[in-house]
């Protein structure tokens, strides 16, 4: 098979789809590996490097799409690439499908098998190629909020950790996933008093057996929401539907029972938001301010850490791309439960009724 690696061209998106030692597996599987010039530099990947594992470099992204049986990257096609995807083309990347109809439409316009990362799934629940995003940006998430608290950036002017005789900030986590457990994980290091509400109980008992004794587990409702958002200062959202738009937990009107200056870190922005005032932001642009708080909410968080992030993602991702790229896609899917819950969009036919319900579309397969 011919695999192509585009270089991403989302703001300030400095991750690739694949590390030269991906190129070279693939490579020795007998496959063709295009990668487009310059596309693996942000993550300390030179064209070198892709020459040496293997791989062949094309200089422009028309021509690696052209080309390529297989399309490997990390962001779903920003609407340049639309054009570029054809009929029949296989495009493995996160999708995040149910929060943008444009590129839903785009897509089943295209042709295209649409396998998402997000919705990869193993038959104990787990989402394997979401996770080690997930754990980036949810770390990430307190870096961010702790820095945003701060007064010359709009933030309450509080100090997560507080210092001897100053209380500590409060952080108040929406979901025990993997983002909430690893920003709680995160901001419990600082020494910040932590809430986190899940509406799952088993999660909130795991929590509370690995946690220290200052993070806290409550049950996920509109009134201990409503209570929590009027004291933290720090608030993310990391709830997960699997294939589906986020629920808003936090509404509009929730905003004015906050303290002016706090700050809402929005991880679950890809999938719409868990917040009703959240809008796609980027790394150029990252805030907003609605009623004196502070939103946090750029759509691809792990591209500021683009080595740390790319070379998380290819683990996960490497062993699926040689199933795939082995057996062809109809075959991988097949076989393999977690891949076939992959599939999104199958020429020109919604796969995932989740995203069908999204936009009142009829899913073309159960």
């Amino acid at each position: 098979m011919i695999i192509g690696v585009p270089k991403e061209i989302k703001n300030n998106e400095s991750r690739v789809g694949m590390t030269p030692a991906g190129v070279f597996e693939l490579v020795k599987n007998h496959h063709k590996v295009y990668v487009q010039s310059t596309a693996g530099e942000g993550s300390g990947f030179f064209d070198e490097d892709y020459v040496e594992a293997g791989a062949a470099i094309l200089q422009s992204i028309g021509e690696v799409y052209e080309l390529s049986d297989m399309i490997v990257k990390v962001k779903e096609p920003v609407e340049q690439e639309y054009d570029l995807v054809r009929q029949g083309q296989v495009i493995f990347t996160y999708f995040h499908f149910a929060s943008s109809e444009a590129l839903t439409r785009a897509m089943l316009k295209s042709g295209a098998i649409c396998i998402a990362y997000e919705t990869v799934e193993d038959s104990d629940g787990t989402l394997p190629l979401l996770t080690p995003m997930s754990e980036v940006a949810g770390r990430m998430a307190i870096q961010q909020g702790a820095k945003y608290l701060e007064k010359p950036k709009k933030g309450r002017g509080v100090l997560l950790g507080g210092v001897p005789g100053v209380a500590p900030g409060k952080v108040l986590v929406l979901g025990a996933g993997v983002v909430g457990t690893q920003a709680a994980k995160m901001a419990a290091g600082l020494g910040a008093h932590v809430t986190i509400l899940d509406i799952n109980m088993k999660r909130l008992r795991y929590i509370n057996d690995v946690m220290p004794s200052h993070v806290v587990t409550e049950y996920s409702n509109e009134f201990n929401i409503r209570k929590h958002i009027q004291t933290h200062d720090l608030i993310v959202g990391g709830v997960l539907l699997k294939g589906a738009k986020a629920p808003n937990l936090i509404t509009r009107d929730m905003l004015r029972t906050m303290r002016p200056g706090t700050v809402i870190v929005d991880v679950a922005v890809d999938q719409g938001g868990c917040v009703e005032t959240t809008r796609p932001t980027t790394h150029e642009d990252p805030i907003y301010i609605i009623d004196d708080v502070v939103h946090y909410s750029v759509a691809n968080m792990p591209g500021a850490v683009p080595y740390t992030s790319t070379m998380a993602l290819t683990n996960v991702t490497l062993p699926y791309v040689l199933e795939l790229a082995n057996k062809g896609w109809y075959k991988a899917c097949e076989e393999s439960l977690a891949l076939h819950k992959g599939l999104n969009i199958i020429e020109g036919e919604i796969a995932y009724k989740e995203i069908a319900e999204a936009f009142t579309l009829e899913p073309a397969f159960a």
